[in-house]
């Protein structure tokens, strides 16, 4: 079985390919095999690849089955020891794949890693979604070593060193392929945002680690499928953050999280409404819903977690309130955790 493999989702996106998987194919190791999984696209990503890229293998999937369930679905399909989920829009530099490959061989129970994210557009900051590692805090919020909330900061090399982390970013999740299979891959219900999140807290509860590999660092575009103001994006993130919190969390954690996240998140629909955003305060009501809806499935998916689990709750969960501490004026990593 080849030990490394790169897998690339793609959903109408020739215009990221052309731009982006020119990098990918430059910067990886020869012996390393590529995969496009096309996730039923409609353009012309199919021609594209066969045309410009004969190198890379195209898995074609019949329909959209969303960033979990597209990636779920191609997992059954890619025999290697460690799997790259890679975005279409992340820019690889040369080097990038090595140490991650690196980090998985020297910690037999390190399941995931990832690298350093910074920015395509402004490729002296990190970027948003996952920066130099992530984090939880005790209301269930991720934040980052390089990004809390919506400041991102310069990466000036504070974050250099590798360490556990709580999650690492799905726009380049660096995994062992048997420990995805054993926990089920994504959560295909989130359909896309979070599921990284939830399947690194998963593994933790399963007694593995977590890991960022700031040797490694690769550029990525963000929100190329969904704004980072959408409604449909706000949808996803308010309700795949409550059904992870109610799978994973420890009871007392989890009783906190439900008598205090209603207030904050009506808090929060009422900012997007005073700022005219109708649709995106409704997204959240939405959310709430479809969270309730789910409630069924949820509490089977949590029995099933907490008899299995050898971890009762990560130690890599910060327990302050990053929403404390930035209405306290604190903005950067280092200023949130003291």
């Amino acid at each position: 079985m080849p030990k490394c493999k790169v897998v690339i989702l793609n959903w109408n996106g020739a215009g990221q390919l052309r731009r982006y998987l020119p990098s990918v194919v430059a910067a990886t190791p020869p012996e390393v095999e590529i995969v496009v999984v096309d996730n039923g696209s409609t353009d012309d990503s199919a021609a594209l690849l066969e045309r410009s890229f004969p190198t890379v293998r195209l898995l074609q999937l019949d329909r959209n089955y969303g960033f979990a369930g597209g990636y779920d679905q191609a997992m059954e399909q890619i025999g290697a020891d460690y799997v790259v989920l890679l975005n279409s829009d992340v820019e690889t530099p040369a080097g990038w794949l090595e140490p991650l490959v690196r980090c998985l061989d020297e910690h037999p129970d390190v399941a995931a890693c990832a690298p350093k994210l910074r920015s395509t557009e402004a490729r002296d900051r990190f970027e948003y979604a996952g920066a130099a590692g992530g984090f939880l805090d005790g209301l269930g919020y991720p934040f980052c070593r390089g990004r809390v909330l919506r400041s991102v900061e310069r990466d000036c090399g504070q974050y250099d060193d590798a360490c556990d982390v709580f999650w690492v970013t799905g726009a380049a999740f660096c995994c062992r392929t048997a420990v995805f299979r054993e926990l089920g891959g994504f959560d295909e219900h989130f359909f896309a945002h979070m599921e990284e999140i939830d399947l690194c807290w998963r593994m933790q509860l399963a007694g593995y680690r977590v890991r960022i590999v700031p040797e490694s660092c690769v550029y990525h575009f963000g929100g190329g499928t969904l704004q980072t103001d959408s409604p449909r994006k706000i949808f996803f993130n308010h309700r795949n953050n409550l059904a992870m919190l109610f799978k994973c969390a420890s009871g007392c954690r989890l009783l906190a999280v439900l008598l205090l996240r209603p207030w904050l998140d009506l808090l929060a629909a009422s900012t997007y409404l005073l700022q005219g955003h109708g649709a995106n305060f409704c997204a959240v009501f939405r959310a709430w819903g479809s969270f309730l809806a789910s409630l069924g499935r949820l509490r089977r998916q949590r029995r099933q977690l907490r008899a299995g689990g050898r971890v009762p709750e990560p130690a890599t969960i910060w327990h302050g309130s990053i929403l404390w501490r930035y209405v306290q004026g604190c903005r950067t990593y280092r200023e949130i955790i003291g």
